[in-house]
């Protein structure tokens, strides 16, 4: 499972006082360890993608974090500049007010300004942060982003409240079915804990214990 696992995770470092030393830190252990990606701020996307372009390795950054309440005009920006820096993958933050002011119109063209800016050049995952929605928000934004043509729903940006929740990681999965990705993220520790998302649904793992997790450990993670 362990082996299995590390192919499963964005290694991941998006704290504000995040280095070169540290960024650097994140892409060797990536290599060395074969993650799926490793998820760093926009600033550092250009950075990473040069150190990975001969690697099995993706370069994963974020949109609109961690509030989610940037306009959509500057979440379609941020994300064509994060493609043109060399992101494969972008991770976009909802209107979380708007989806709480039941603005559903809003929150699935806010979903689509950026779909739209990485059509055919990157995967969008779309950030609901579970901790600050009720069930029924829950469900509504994960099928607001199915409607909108992303490819993967998440939990959280590790920077609110709480991270992922297994029943959590349930919802989403039988609110978006089997076609959709669902990232677990925030407060992923050790192996158990990353196993039990899997198992509840999730495809996708995002965590800065990665290297606890696939060694059998536990570690402090965002």
């Amino acid at each position: 499972m362990k082996m299995e696992l590390n192919r499963m995770i964005d290694h991941t470092i998006l704290k504000a006082d995040a280095t070169r030393e540290s960024v650097q830190t994140i892409i060797d252990e990536a290599k060395k360890h074969h993650f799926y990606s490793v998820c760093v701020n926009p600033t550092w996307v250009a950075f990473a993608s040069e150190q990975l372009k001969n690697e099995p390795v993706a370069v994963c950054t974020v949109i609109g974090f961690p509030l989610g309440a940037n306009t959509s005009a500057t979440k379609a920006f941020e994300t064509t500049d994060a493609i043109q820096n060399g992101a494969d993958e972008v991770d976009m933050v909802i209107n979380i007010g708007a989806l709480k002011d039941g603005d559903d119109a809003y929150v699935r063209q806010d979903i689509e300004a950026v779909v739209a800016a990485a059509k055919d050049r990157a995967l969008v995952k779309v950030i609901i942060e579970t901790a600050l929605l009720t069930e029924e928000e829950i469900i509504r934004a994960c099928e607001l982003a199915k409607l909108a043509g992303a490819d993967f729903v998440k939990t959280s940006t590790g920077f609110s409240r709480a991270g992922a929740k297994v029943e959590h990681i349930r919802i989403m999965r039988a609110t978006v079915g089997p076609e959709m990705g669902v990232k677990a993220s925030g407060g992923i520790h050790n192996e158990a804990e990353a196993v039990a998302m899997v198992e509840a649904g999730a495809t996708r793992l995002g965590t800065s214990a990665s290297i606890a997790i696939i060694s059998g450990q536990t570690g402090i993670g965002y």
